[in-house]
């Protein structure tokens, strides 16, 4: 078992006078975070097993959809973690694909953080940077301790490469890992040549690592013994099972790019059940078609407890959902580290009305 990080609680608010409220650009939560990836994969492993353990709520996220804009939405994941943490909250996370061909990230988001005693909310975080950050940790997590009973892969393929696989690359290369090879495959040519600059800019790939740009994603995949799939991919569009006859160990991070015959033919694993196997998921599909959930093997929480050993004899796949629970983690360690370095942005008048009779 790794180390496990302080969970230390800072309070954001103080029963002996008014609340204060901090307010936290993306600028701040990305000098907090940086190159603390090690910590921060910690932090989310802490993060699972607190979950697992029964120590958190996480309710179902709430999808604002649009009738004029269908590709649109944004999400509520609201959350509570307790242990030692103690800090309740909810990021809001829109998802607008249509700016990527402006120039703009596709999501964008904002974190609050309430006290756990009073329910005041104490600050307001830029949390594009935390979400992405948590799903990479998830996936550098996961990829550890699923590869762990097979040789550890030296061959990368990303099916989609925006700001999450950035991240995810990041974050592997951050807790250690080094690949010989490392294939790229996007629909738009500008994004695979832009994650390519990032990869030979970026100072964690081997001199001799070679990197590839694929024609298609069963090349990709084929060449592939981690294979990570980071796109908008609203429904299926990797149907055949053969392409992962080599078993690689699979990042489903994006949730809906493989036919559920390929995860039948897997071993699977998620971070929570319920959350994954709805919003028509590759797993809710899966479901869907079989009736049952069988073709489950378990969570990722199971592996880090040894309650299930992943095969070797299958390909195995991950398919987070993301839990808001390690966005608050998270969002909660960039406010700590700020606090304790003297950086809080605070309003100290944010809470006006604060005695009940004027």
């Amino acid at each position: 078992m790794t180390a496990q990080p302080s969970l230390a609680p800072q309070p954001g608010t103080s029963p002996s006078g008014p609340p204060s409220f901090a307010l936290v650009s993306g600028t701040q939560v990305q000098q907090a975070l940086s190159g603390h990836e090690r910590e921060i994969v910690d932090l989310v492993e802490a993060i699972y097993r607190l979950h697992g353990a029964g120590d958190s709520v996480n309710p179902p996220s709430y999808f604002l959809r649009f009738p004029d804009r269908p590709a649109d939405r944004i999400i509520a994941l609201p959350a509570s973690i307790g242990g030692p943490i103690r800090v309740d909250g909810l990021k809001w996370i829109s998802s607008f694909p249509a700016n990527v061909s402006a120039g703009l990230p596709r999501a964008s988001a904002v974190l609050i953080l309430n006290d756990h005693d009073t329910g005041y909310p104490f600050a307001c975080l830029e949390s594009s940077i935390i979400s992405a950050t948590r799903t990479a940790a998830s996936a550098a997590l996961a990829a550890d301790r699923l590869s762990r009973n097979r040789p550890r892969p030296t061959r990368i393929g990303f099916v989609g490469t925006g700001l999450i696989a950035r991240y995810i690359h990041t974050f592997l290369a951050g807790t250690g890992w080094t690949f010989d090879t490392i294939g790229v495959h996007d629909l738009s040519t500008d994004s695979s040549t832009g994650f390519c600059g990032y990869l030979r800019e970026s100072g964690a790939v081997a001199e001799d690592a070679h990197i590839t740009v694929h024609d298609s994603a069963e090349e990709l995949i084929r060449s592939s013994d981690l294979v990570v799939f980071a796109t908008v991919a609203g429904a299926p569009h990797v149907t055949d099972p053969s392409w992962f006859d080599h078993h690689p160990l699979v990042l489903h991070v994006s949730l809906r790019d493989l036919d559920p015959r390929i995860l039948l033919a897997s071993a699977n694993f998620v971070d929570d059940v319920e959350h994954c196997l709805k919003a028509d998921t590759s797993p809710h599909l899966a479901e869907q078609l079989t009736g049952n959930r069988d073709f489950l093997d378990g969570t990722l929480d199971d592996v880090l407890t040894g309650r299930v050993t992943p095969p070797t004899d299958r390909p195995v796949i991950f398919s987070p959902f993301g839990l808001g629970v390690l966005d608050l983690a998270v969002g909660k360690y960039v406010y700590d580290e700020l606090a304790r370095t003297g950086r809080l942005h605070l309003i100290d008048d944010f809470f006006h009305e604060l005695r009940r009779y004027g």
